[in-house]
């Protein structure tokens, strides 16, 4: 069970543009497009490296990977990068979030998403789901703004643990001994770097 909910976080964030609306539309339009990506997991016509060209040629309307990116980092470090530097940041951490899911995809084995119901937080959605199996129930909560005319996803907390803040935990291990191209170099390497597992005191310890 450990490797399932960073798989049902990619199987959720495959969809197409979510175009701005109420909460409701929110919710629908994203259980649309979930169960649309569904159908591309379960489709025996597609090999794995065409399923997967398919799922990545829809990601990039979906969440706001700049932004995620940039959260990444924080405050902290994210300013002192030079534009070109934070371009080549942006361009790992994007290839290293987007295959850390697609690594996992072949673990999903159709358990059961209950959509809650969307909370308003200012200017932003935030669009509670559970993940129900055999031997587990997990909360993730998908936290949109709204950008031009459509619905972004800037962070996904799973079990009450942020995605954004895992990883700025563990780029901060990095750099406070080190500089951003040991970060560079560490991001190019498999399994250096994770999101969250399936409970909380893993994912908070960044371990996979």
């Amino acid at each position: 069970m450990r490797y399932f909910f960073p798989v049902i976080l990619c199987v959720l964030i495959f969809a197409s543009p979510i175009q701005a609306g109420p909460p409701d539309d929110v919710r629908e339009l994203l259980k649309v497009n979930i169960d649309a990506v569904l159908v591309l997991l379960h489709d025996p016509s597609l090999d794995k490296a065409n399923r997967n060209k398919k799922i990545i040629d829809i990601i990039t309307p979906v969440f706001d990977y700049q932004t995620m990116a940039k959260l990444s980092l924080g405050k902290k470090y994210w300013p002192k990068l030079s534009a070109e530097k934070q371009a080549a940041f942006s361009d790992l951490f994007i290839e290293r979030l987007q295959k850390s899911y697609l690594d996992k995809l072949d673990l999903y084995s159709n358990e059961k998403i209950l959509y809650g119901d969307p909370q308003e937080k200012g200017k932003q959605i935030y669009q509670p789901t559970t993940l129900i199996s055999k031997d587990s129930r997990i909360d993730m909560l998908y936290k949109f703004y709204r950008s031009a005319e459509e619905w972004k996803v800037y962070d996904v907390e799973i079990g009450g643990v942020s995605v954004i803040q895992t990883y700025r935990s563990q780029f901060d291990g990095v750099l406070r001994d080190g500089t951003i191209d040991d970060l560079f170099e560490k991001l190019r390497v498999d399994g250096t770097f994770t999101v969250p597992g399936s409970d909380a005191k893993e994912a908070r310890a960044g371990t996979d």
